[in-house]
């Protein structure tokens, strides 16, 4: 958090605000893309990866103007990435920054068309993330926590909700006491695009979420009636993203689970195990979030490969 209680966002919208009059005029136009993106509330994480990239995009066109920019310029750009040693994922992830500004400035009538859409995509090679097992889970949902955990109650509370509710771990650290419905079971999360969304938890859940609750007052007295953060650090301030990422590694290595768990694995999680027990995808969708279904196929896939597992392993014909 920066001074005074300005969020990233804000500090990353001050950056763009004033253009120098010494920048190109492209330079401006993205510096107002960048703003645009600030206004519409696109997540932290997308405003910081899109301006990293239109740097780039920006140092490689030199002097060029709107008009020279083509396909086969952007193809230059890209290629220049894969000289650098990007991996394709970064330059997939570059190329979508590039498209997103040129359909900005179509729309601002700063150019005629897009020619990022002539552009292909990089083909990324499918890897599918290593989903632990149901079984696995339950292990360290129902294993004490350490005695030297500094807040048992709530490492808890957060392992539920990422995998019982399958939310992201930037909606979790965004969840405050207020939004929390307990009479419905439900938690109103805002996702991406800060779209809201009704989340239900089950009874392991509720029960962790009693329990933190009074934890939480007890151990953070007058500064937890203070903040309005569901999930706090030891100083009463609302938890980052990173310091879950490391409870939910450090839980998941002393249960043996792989160290390479991570909260979007129990995002994942959350949607394989749904599908796994007769879940059909349009409720995976809306639980999930996602904005296609497409996106969540994913998770056929996922469930398609434990089944192909089984059947190597105990089909007599497979052998």
């Amino acid at each position: 958090m920066t001074k005074h209680g300005g969020s990233m966002k804000e500090t990353l919208a001050k950056q763009s605000a004033k253009p120098s009059p010494k920048q190109s005029k492209v330079a401006r136009d993205v510096a107002q893309f960048l703003r645009s993106l600030s206004e519409k509330n696109a997540s932290v994480h997308t405003i910081k990866a899109y301006r990293t990239s239109l740097e780039q995009f920006t140092d490689y066109l030199g002097q060029s103007t709107w008009e020279t920019v083509d396909h086969v310029k952007i193809r230059g750009f890209l290629s220049r990435l894969y000289d650098q040693g990007l991996a394709k994922p970064s330059v997939a992830r570059a190329l979508a920054a590039v498209r997103s500004l040129f359909k900005f400035l179509a729309r601002e009538k700063l150019v005629k068309q897009n020619p990022a859409l002539l552009v292909a995509t990089p083909k990324l090679p499918k890897k599918l993330p290593r989903v632990p097992s149901i079984e696995e889970l339950n292990r360290v949902l129902d294993t004490a926590p350490p005695d030297e955990a500094a807040f048992p109650e709530r490492d808890r509370v957060i392992f539920e909700l990422l995998y019982g509710c399958g939310i992201r771990n930037s909606e979790l650290t965004g969840i405050n006491v207020e939004h929390i419905r307990w009479s419905e079971h439900a938690i109103v999360v805002r996702g991406k695009g800060r779209k809201e969304r009704l989340v239900p938890f089950g009874e392991n859940a509720d029960w962790a979420l009693s329990t933190y609750m009074n934890a939480r007052f007890r151990v953070m007295k007058e500064q937890a009636k203070k903040t309005p953060a569901l999930i706090l650090n030891l100083r009463g301030e609302r938890l980052t993203t990173r310091s879950v990422g490391r409870i939910v590694k450090a839980m998941a290595v002393q249960n043996g689970l792989s160290p390479e768990v991570h909260p979007h694995t129990l995002r994942h999680a959350f949607g394989t195990h749904l599908l796994e027990e007769g879940a059909d995808l349009r409720s995976i969708q809306e639980l999930l979030g996602h904005e296609r279904l497409a996106t969540t196929q994913r998770y056929t896939q996922l469930s398609t490969r434990k089944v192909m597992e089984v059947y190597d392993k105990t089909h007599p014909r497979a052998k």
